[in-house]
């Protein structure tokens, strides 16, 4: 934790938390190394060219559904990045956009002006920060869609400090890398968009990454209970039926299945595959529903 205003923790990097999450999200194959590559530009030709020559922000952008990991993946890719700096001191800096803003006149505009242009360039005096933006909207939505009458102009002021800060690192901490995230990139003011070097969309697990999550959620619970091992022979089936589901969701409704009544949920060796079907066929009426 942090005592920071809008930090949420920050500390050194590599970090062994953080080892898992580079892997546990299932991504079509390349978007790591592409993910990875990206990054690493603004440590290398960032450094080296002036902005004129390499229009670069240092800022990559993580979209999707709820659901998808971004955060997960982001978590994951700043420690990748990390450890391919060799030699060089790296923080991870994770931001709480929610603690930035408030309903006092003004107040908004100057928490995410110190954000910027001094809390996070604080962080990378004595070497590269990393910095997570989750849910990045919420420093910076889209000017373009509020309306003065119904929303404060704070919030508007809100964004514009935001803007000023993230062109204010580019030219003066190059040493700063920021991954945002975000569920909505239509809320998103254009501007960030043009800024990102890099927007990557991590859309719903297709159907050999569905079978990914499932397998691994299964082989996890059966090494407490051995029978649920069993089931991994289905996860080509429970795919199918999968279709449409994000992987928290997966994961989750797996679980749902256990406690899908007494007897599974005080013993999960008993789970079947009709279980975790019907769980997730639940789940897709409900998303269905809710969407109409």
């Amino acid at each position: 934790m942090s005592n920071l205003e809008g930090i949420a923790r920050h500390f050194n990097l590599p970090h062994a938390e953080f080892d898992p999450a580079w892997d546990s999200i299932m991504l079509a194959k390349g978007t790591r190394e592409r993910l990875l590559a990206q990054s690493l530009l603004s440590f290398t030709v960032r450094q080296k060219l002036p902005f004129e020559a390499a229009p670069m922000h240092g800022l990559i952008l993580l979209t999707g559904a709820p659901g998808t990991g971004k955060t997960t993946l982001a978590r994951g890719l700043a420690n990748q990045v990390a450890k391919h700096l060799k030699g060089t001191k790296c923080k991870y800096v994770e931001v709480d956009p929610h603690a930035l803003m408030s309903s006092a006149h003004g107040r908004s505009q100057q928490a995410v002006a110190k954000l910027f242009e001094h809390t996070i360039p604080e962080m990378a005096m004595d070497g590269a920060a990393i910095v997570l933006l989750d849910e990045v909207e919420t420093l910076a939505v889209s000017r373009h869609q509020l309306s003065l009458d119904a929303n404060p102009i704070d919030v508007h002021r809100a964004t514009d400090a935001a803007l000023a800060g993230l062109d204010r690192l580019t030219r003066e901490h190059r040493n700063v890398l920021l991954i945002a995230t975000t569920n909505f990139p239509k809320a998103l003011d254009s501007a960030v968009l043009s800024r990102a070097d890099h927007i990557e969309e991590i859309g719903l697990p297709n159907l050999l990454a569905r079978r990914e999550i499932i397998a691994d959620t299964l082989k996890a619970i059966g090494k407490v209970w051995t029978k649920v091992s069993d089931l991994e022979a289905q996860a080509d089936r429970l795919a199918k039926v999968a279709d449409g589901l994000d992987g928290r969701r997966i994961r989750k409704e797996i679980f749902s299945a256990i406690g899908s009544d007494i007897e599974t949920a005080k013993d999960p060796n008993r789970l079947t595959v009709t279980q975790i079907e019907a769980a997730f066929k639940h789940s897709l009426k409900l998303q269905k529903e809710m969407a109409a």
